[in-house]
C-alpha cells in the first residue's frame, strides 16, 4: 500500500470538495489505485478535520469497553468498517477489522489490554527452600513431580533443537547437491 503525504491527501480532498472532480476521476488523475481511498480521506476530513489526514506516529490506546462496543456494533448492524469507525470516533477503520478478527478468534478476552514486557521468572531457590522446609509430604511429592516434569521438558526441548539442526543440515546438503548437478549439466551442454 502506497503512503501518501499529508499535502497530497489534502490537495486531493480539497479538489473533491471544490467540485473539481469525482472520486473516480481524481483517482485516475493522480494514479491512485482505488477511488475508495479518496472516499475514505474525504469522510475522515469531514468528520475529524485536517489532522485526520496526517499520519500519526503516536500509538493510540483504546479502552476495552470501546473495543467491545465497536465489535458488537459491527456484528449486530449493517454498518461497514468505515461507517462504524466514523460513528465511534476512530480515524482508522483497519483497527476495527483487527478487533473483530481477534474477537472472532478468541472472544472478548482478546480485546483486553495485554501486559507489556517480559514475564517475571520465579525465584526457584526460594520456592524449593519453602517446600523443603514445610512439614507437608504432599508438598515434597509435588516438588519431586515438578522437577521430573522439568527434566522431561528439557530433554524434549534438546531433542527438538537437535532434530531441527539435523533437518537444516540435510536441507543445506540437498541444496549443495542440486547446485552441483545444475552446474555439471551446464558444463556438459
Amino acid at each position: 500500500m502506497a503512503k501518501y503525504s499529508y499535502e497530497f491527501k489534502h490537495m486531493v480532498v480539497m479538489e473533491y470538495l471544490n467540485g473539481q472532480g469525482g472520486y473516480d476521476s481524481l483517482a485516475k488523475k493522480y494514479g491512485i489505485p482505488s477511488s475508495k481511498r479518496i472516499k475514505e480521506w474525504v469522510a475522515r476530513y469531514r468528520h475529524f478535520g485536517e489532522e485526520s489526514l496526517r499520519r500519526s506516529r503516536e500509538k493510540q490506546v483504546y479502552s476495552f469497553e470501546l473495543k467491545l462496543h465497536a465489535v458488537e456494533s459491527y456484528l449486530s448492524s449493517e454498518l461497514s468498517y468505515d461507517e462504524l469507525a466514523l460513528k465511534v470516533g476512530i480515524s482508522d477503520p483497519g483497527r476495527i477489522v483487527q478487533w473483530v478478527s481477534a474477537y472472532r478468534a478468541a472472544g472478548p478476552d482478546a480485546l483486553k489490554p495485554k501486559k507489556k514486557g517480559r514475564k517475571r521468572t520465579m525465584d526457584k531457590d526460594k520456592i524449593i527452600r519453602e517446600i523443603e522446609e514445610g512439614d507437608s509430604d504432599d508438598q515434597k511429592e509435588l516438588l519431586k513431580q515438578l522437577q521430573e516434569e522439568n527434566l522431561k521438558l528439557r530433554i524434549e526441548n534438546a531433542f527438538l533443537k537437535e532434530l531441527r539442526r539435523l533437518r537444516l543440515e540435510e536441507e543445506a546438503h540437498l541444496n549443495e547437491l542440486r547446485e552441483s548437478s545444475t552446474a555439471s549439466e551446464e558444463n556438459s551442454n
